[in-house]
């Protein structure tokens, strides 16, 4: 008898933790719906330069290309179900000054990542376009909480954090891009000696601020240590406020909240706050969102926009019941 085997980080998904999923699935969906977010379903394949457009071409290395036969444009297997919602959102919904929207669907990434261990996570999540400010941030932040009690899963850390400080750090230095990419990379390895290596040759304050990012996390305190520890920057008081309001809002919503300042995930799709959640037991994220300005800018339509997604596998292994 043949031994039949499916590619690596794919898998079947059996019962009892299909039904789990399925679970899952509907009581998010009706949390979302009972909040004003409305249901799209967008192609699993389209054209390329609409999936890996603007803000979201750092999914270019994440996504299966393929040939359309009938067009012979090349084709992408979504790897990310916003570009999608941002489309939609754009053009087909552009008669609407806010979008509420939600989603559930499989994606497929040509790899696995620190969030994802399965090729084929099973997306759902929520966003809303068309409303400014920290008020949104905390709306999805807070519909993101209620989802994973809906689903069973409690005791949940929240890390906030703002891809703003970094950026307006690498302004203020004039890093070129490649020294930007360094930059990045060492500051998500918590890697202080290669910080330093980046930014020998600055100035003593921004060579001894972005040093300083690696420490910068915890409690509330870290906001006003932040404030004394790094340059005067307006772009930095203005992301510190930010997440100091949004730490007011989510106040008491979560077991404990955090905050990483050297969080960098996302950094060339993010544009403000980024947030993500985790629970005991769980050494990855089970959920992660943040606020993408500009991801509807190449469909014409840049505009604010935040929102968050979770994989149903992970929340249904990550749930008590399983």
């Amino acid at each position: 008898m043949r031994a039949w085997a499916l590619p690596e980080h794919l898998e079947d998904v059996l019962p009892p933790l299909a039904w789990r999923m399925e679970e899952q699935r509907r009581a998010l969906l009706d949390l979302f719906r009972a909040r004003g977010y409305e249901l799209v379903i967008s192609p699993l394949i389209e054209y390329l330069d609409s999936l890996l457009s603007g803000a979201a071409a750092e999914l270019d290395l994440k996504t299966f290309k393929l040939v359309d036969q009938l067009s012979g444009r090349l084709m992408g297997v979504r790897a990310d179900i916003t570009p999608q919602v941002a489309r939609i959102d754009a053009h087909l919904l552009a008669h609407n000054a806010v979008n509420r929207l939600c989603y559930v669907g499989s994606v497929l990434h040509t790899t696995t990542d620190s969030f994802h261990r399965n090729r084929e996570p099973v997306q759902i999540g929520a966003e809303c376009y068309g409303v400014a400010g920290i008020e949104a941030d905390g709306e999805l932040v807070q519909l993101m909480l209620d989802g994973l009690a809906a689903v069973g899963i409690g005791d949940v850390q929240l890390d906030l954090g703002h891809v703003g400080i970094v950026r307006g750090l690498a302004c203020a230095a004039g890093l070129d891009e490649a020294r930007e990419r360094e930059l990045f990379a060492a500051l998500q390895a918590k890697d202080g000696g290669a910080v330093a290596a980046v930014t020998a040759a600055l100035a003593p304050s921004l060579r001894d601020a972005f040093a300083q990012l690696i420490r910068l996390y915890g409690g509330a305190g870290v906001l006003a240590e932040a404030r004394r520890a790094l340059p005067p920057l307006p772009a930095l008081g203005a992301a510190l406020d930010d997440l100091d309001r949004l730490a007011q809002r989510v106040a008491g919503m979560a077991a404990d909240v955090a905050f990483d300042l050297a969080e960098l995930r996302g950094y060339g799709y993010h544009s403000g706050v980024v947030f993500a959640a985790y629970t005991s037991g769980r050494s990855r994220a089970i959920a992660l969102g943040g606020r993408y300005d500009e991801v509807g800018r190449i469909f014409g339509r840049a505009r604010p926009a935040t929102g968050f997604s979770m994989d149903l596998r992970e929340l249904a292994q990550a749930s008590p019941a399983c």
